[in-house]
């Protein structure tokens, strides 16, 4: 099992420069995930011991590959738990970080993980997209919309495109053959661009065996 000074070095030799204090942020995260983790199933029980690498690696890959530009804002459809949110959020304090999820008990516990954080760049909404879309008060367009194994890319696009800026993009985290799930999206969007990026992190072979890889779709 992974340790908190283990992970950093590997964030640092993979491009991912974090002080001391954003890893012991990450600690206390991934302590809170142990806890409520056995009253809230936020994770599978299967991944308490991988958490630094499967979920905290997993969303950092986005930091990773250098796809968010500076003080951008983003908005994480379906986070249950706070992922790719919270970890892209603490790694980047400079973008603003909007989760969403229309589960209470799972938005409750990631609005917690987020306020201990100490940082003010995160926001919660308890909320299904369409309502969120429809209360104009809350209704922000965001130059990213981000998410982790949430749904077919055409859904993400038909649930959230009335928040994306006209430049913005999907930035997705997925795994396995998604030719189908591509092939569906530009029928649906015919001026749609998807581009498929491996993920690959020196020293962990975990994400080349399971083929996880992020989407990048934007529209011409």
């Amino acid at each position: 099992m992974m340790d908190p000074l283990e992970f950093w070095t590997l964030c640092n030799a993979n491009g991912i420069l974090l002080s001391r204090d954003q890893v012991a942020t990450f600690e206390r995260f991934h302590n809170e995930l142990i806890y409520w983790n056995e009253k809230v199933n936020l994770i599978s029980r299967k991944d308490m011991d991988n958490i630094w690498v499967r979920h905290f690696m997993h969303s950092l890959s986005i930091v990773k590959a250098q796809l968010l530009h500076d003080k951008a804002t983003c908005i994480d459809v379906g986070c249950g738990g706070g992922f790719p949110g919270i970890p892209v959020g603490i790694a980047r304090p400079d973008l603003s970080i909007s989760m969403v999820d229309s589960i209470a008990k799972k938005m409750k516990l990631t609005s917690m993980f987020a306020e201990h954080t100490g940082q003010r760049n995160f926001t919660s909404y308890t909320s299904r997209m369409e309502d969120l879309i429809q209360n104009k008060q809350q209704c922000t367009h965001y130059d990213y919309v981000i998410a982790r194994a949430v749904a077919p890319i055409t859904s993400l696009i038909s649930w959230t495109k009335p928040l994306l800026k006209k430049n913005g993009k999907y930035v997705l985290l997925k795994g396995g053959d998604l030719t189908l799930e591509k092939h569906d999206a530009m029928v649906a969007y015919p001026n749609l661009s998807i581009q498929e990026l491996p993920i690959h992190w020196n020293g962990i072979e975990w994400f080349t065996q399971e083929d996880k890889k992020i989407i990048v779709c934007s529209f011409s």
